[in-house]
């Protein structure tokens, strides 16, 4: 069974009786809810905020659209060995915000594809020095 909001009109009706007077645990037995129910509506009656209810639903991941994405194509077309997070840094400073996380699923989306370097091998040392195999070829006669 699917979770549904109260209906607008059972909302006001709750709220008229508790600005009538009537108790929250009065009203809650009358319509046939919770009394922190009774009182969630109380709340937002008083508040100003309205009775509509809220949104139901999961959280949805951003993701680059527009503008944005235009943006992020336009710079790989230029240069297209960014790194994620000196992307999303260009980004920003072009007055567009937005996390690395979020360039990095619309770039997965895209289908680009980033690879340490050529032909499987390890990627450099951090101090500078020379790239070592990571296994020695097993077919190569001494």
């Amino acid at each position: 069974m699917m979770v549904r909001p109260l209906s607008l009109d059972l909302r006001t009706r709750v709220a008229a009786a508790l600005n009538d007077g009537m108790t929250v645990r009065a009203a809650a037995e009358r319509f046939g809810i919770s009394a922190a129910t009774a009182v969630r509506i109380g709340q937002l009656d008083r508040s100003g905020k309205g009775l509509m209810p809220a949104k139901i639903g999961g959280y949805v991941q951003p993701i680059l659209r527009g503008a944005a994405a235009d943006a992020v194509r336009q710079r790989l077309q230029i240069k297209p060995d960014w790194t994620v997070r000196a992307l999303s840094a260009e980004l920003k400073a072009a007055g567009i915000d937005v996390s690395h996380d979020t360039v990095w699923r619309f770039l997965r989306a895209e289908g680009k594809t980033f690879k340490k370097n050529t032909g499987g091998k390890r990627a450099g040392q951090a101090e500078g020095g020379p790239v070592p195999d990571a296994v020695e070829d097993p077919s190569a006669s001494t």
